[in-house]
C-alpha cells in the first residue's frame, strides 16, 4: 500500500503514448446472414466500420463510418452492381434510405407507414434492393459515427464542396480497396442527398474519370430557387413567386388527402384533382403572381376564391396571405379547426402544436413520428447484428453540421441541375430514376418536375430520365404498398441502366 500511495504522489509523467480515439483507425466487423427477397434467399456479408481518409502524405483528414452488403454468390464481381446511398439534411445519417428502403433489413411500422411504440423493431425488408445490387450505406462527416480528424475540422466539411470532395474520396477508395472499379455503379441519395448525387457525379467524373451508370434521385431538389419562398431569411428569396405555384398541388393533394376539399374536388381520384390544379398553378395563378399589385381587386378575388378551393384554407385567410401561401403556414392553417398540424415532410401525418394561435407549426408531425423508431432500432442493430462497437453517439440527423457553408453560391440559390446536366451530356449513357411523394411537402413533385423540364438536355438524352410517384412523402417507402412499387421501378431502373454485356 505504501509502495502504491509513493507512485501515487511522484508527479511522474507517463511515458505511454496515448493511444488515437479507435475510430481514427481504419476498422471493420464482418457478419453473414440471409435474407429472403422476392422469393430467393440470399446470403450475404455486412461489413461496418470506419474508413480513414488520409491526405497523400499520409495525414489523417476524416474518419468515414459505413455499412455495406455484399451478395455472397457471385463470382464475377464485375458484372455485379453496387449501389452508394446516402440521405440529406445536411445533416442526416444515411439511416432513412438504409433502415427504410434499400438495406436487407427494415424499421417495422404499420402498413400505411404509421409508428408502433417506442422501441424500434427490425424485420427482413423483402423489398431491399440486395438482389440486384451490391449496397454501400455512407454517412458523411458529422453524421452517423463519422467524424472530422481532428474534430475541430469539423466545420470545414460542412460545406457543400467540401462534402462533394470528402464523399467522393470515400467512394473511390472503397472502389480501389474492395477491387469494384469494375462494376456497374450507382448513386442514391433522398432530398439534399439528390443535390449531393448531382453534385458527385460531376465532381468525380471530372476529377477521377468516374463515370456512373445511374443515379437514384428520392424525393429530389436541384433548384432550391423552387423551395425558396420569400418569407425566408434569405434576402435574395424576396420577390421569388415561383415556389407557391409549384407547391400548390401538393397543397391541394393533403387538403384532399384529410378531406378539406369541396365535395366536388373531394370525389376525384388524386391524379385528376392534381392535373386541374396545376393546370391552374402554371397559368392562371403563376400569371396572377407576376402582376403583383397591378392584379385588381376583381381579379385577386377570383384567384382567391380558386385557391381557397384547392386548399382547403379561407378565402378571408387566402387573402390576408396576398395570394401567397407559405409552407408552414399551410401546415398550421389547414387543420387549425381541429387544433392540429399536417406534417411537411410527410403531409398525411398529424400532430398537436402547444398553442392553436401561432403562425407556423412548432414541430414536424411526420419527423416526430419516424425518429424515434429508427434511432433505436438502428443503435440496436449495430451493435447487435453487426457486431460494432462504439461509444460515439450515432447522429441520426444532427444540427451541428449547422450553418451549411454555401460559399459556391454567394447570393444565389443552390443550384445543382447545370452539373447534372453536364455530367450527363459528356456521359450520355447514365441513366435517372426520380422518385417523387404526392404528400411530400419538403420536395414537392411539381417543383421536380419544373427543374427537369428546365435542364436544358439534349433531346436525344431526355430519355434517360424516368420519374416516378408513390401515394406517401417524402420517405414514401414508410407506406409498404409504395414500398413494393418502389423496389420493383428501381430494379427495373438498374438493370435497364446496366452495360449489356453484363
Amino acid at each position: 500500500m505504501a509502495e502504491d500511495k509513493e507512485q501515487e504522489g511522484s508527479g511522474k509523467e507517463s511515458t505511454e503514448t496515448p493511444q488515437p480515439p479507435p475510430h481514427h483507425e481504419d476498422t471493420s466487423t464482418e457478419t453473414t446472414h440471409t435474407v429472403a427477397v422476392g422469393g430467393e434467399t440470399i446470403e450475404y456479408t455486412a461489413t461496418a466500420g470506419h474508413l480513414v481518409l488520409k491526405d497523400e502524405e499520409g495525414k489523417k483528414q476524416a474518419s468515414f463510418f459505413s455499412i455495406s452488403y455484399v451478395r455472397n454468390d457471385v463470382r464475377d464481381r464485375r458484372s455485379r452492381p453496387v449501389v452508394f446511398s446516402f440521405n440529406g439534411g445536411p445533416g442526416s445519417s444515411s439511416v432513412w434510405l438504409h433502415l427504410g428502403a434499400f438495406g436487407p433489413r427494415r424499421v417495422r411500422l404499420e402498413a400505411a407507414g404509421w409508428p408502433l411504440p417506442p422501441p424500434g423493431r427490425l424485420v427482413d425488408n423483402e423489398h431491399s434492393l440486395l438482389d440486384i445490387a451490391d449496397l454501400v450505406f455512407i454517412d458523411p462527416v458529422s453524421t452517423g459515427y463519422s467524424r472530422a480528424i481532428p474534430e475541430e475540422e469539423a466545420k470545414s466539411y460542412h460545406h457543400f464542396k467540401k462534402d462533394l470532395e470528402s464523399v467522393g474520396e470515400f467512394i473511390r477508395l472503397w472502389l480501389a480497396r474492395n477491387h469494384r472499379w469494375g462494376s456497374p455503379k450507382f448513386l442514391a441519395g433522398e432530398s439534399y442527398g439528390t443535390t449531393r448525387s448531382a453534385g458527385l457525379a460531376g465532381h468525380l467524373l471530372k476529377r477521377h474519370g468516374l463515370y456512373f451508370n445511374g443515379l437514384i434521385l428520392v424525393s429530389s431538389i436541384l433548384n432550391f430557387q423552387t423551395a425558396g419562398f420569400d418569407t425566408s431569411t434569405w434576402t435574395f428569396n424576396r420577390g421569388n413567386d415561383l415556389p407557391y405555384a409549384l407547391f400548390l398541388p401538393t397543397y391541394a393533394a393533403t387538403a384532399w388527402y384529410h378531406r378539406r376539399l369541396p365535395d366536388d374536388l373531394q370525389s376525384l381520384e388524386l391524379r385528376p384533382l392534381l392535373d386541374e390544379v396545376e393546370a391552374f398553378a402554371s397559368g392562371e395563378y403563376l400569371l396572377a403572381l407576376t402582376e403583383g399589385a397591378r392584379i385588381g381587386d376583381e381579379r385577386r378575388n377570383r384567384i382567391a376564391a380558386t385557391l381557397a378551393r384547392y386548399t382547403g384554407l379561407s378565402e378571408t385567410y387566402v387573402l390576408q396571405s396576398d395570394l401567397r401561401i407559405e409552407i408552414l403556414r399551410f401546415c398550421k392553417e389547414l387543420l387549425r379547426h381541429e387544433g392540429r398540424t399536417v406534417g411537411r415532410i410527410d403531409s398525411r401525418y398529424t400532430g398537436y402544436d402547444r398553442f392553436a394561435t401561432g403562425e407556423a407549426m412548432e414541430n414536424d408531425p411526420s419527423i416526430d413520428a419516424t425518429m424515434g423508431v429508427y434511432t433505436s432500432a438502428l443503435n440496436d442493430y449495430v451493435r447487435g447484428d453487426l457486431a460494432y462497437e462504439s461509444d460515439l453517439p450515432y447522429e441520426i440527423l444532427t444540427e451541428r453540421v449547422h450553418p451549411w457553408d454555401y460559399e459556391d453560391f454567394k447570393n444565389s440559390y443552390v443550384d445543382v441541375s447545370e452539373t447534372l446536366r453536364e455530367a450527363m451530356s459528356r456521359n450520355p449513357f447514365m441513366k435517372v430514376y426520380v422518385g417523387n411523394g404526392y404528400f411530400d411537402l419538403a420536395t414537392p413533385h411539381y417543383a421536380t418536375e419544373y427543374t427537369f423540364a428546365h435542364l436544358g438536355l439534349a433531346p436525344e438524352l431526355l430519355g434517360n430520365v424516368s420519374m416516378h410517384y408513390y401515394g406517401a412523402g417524402h420517405m414514401m417507402y414508410v407506406h409498404l404498398e409504395e414500398l413494393a412499387r418502389m423496389k420493383t421501378d428501381i430494379a427495373g431502373f438498374i438493370v435497364d441502366a446496366m452495360p449489356a454485356e453484363a
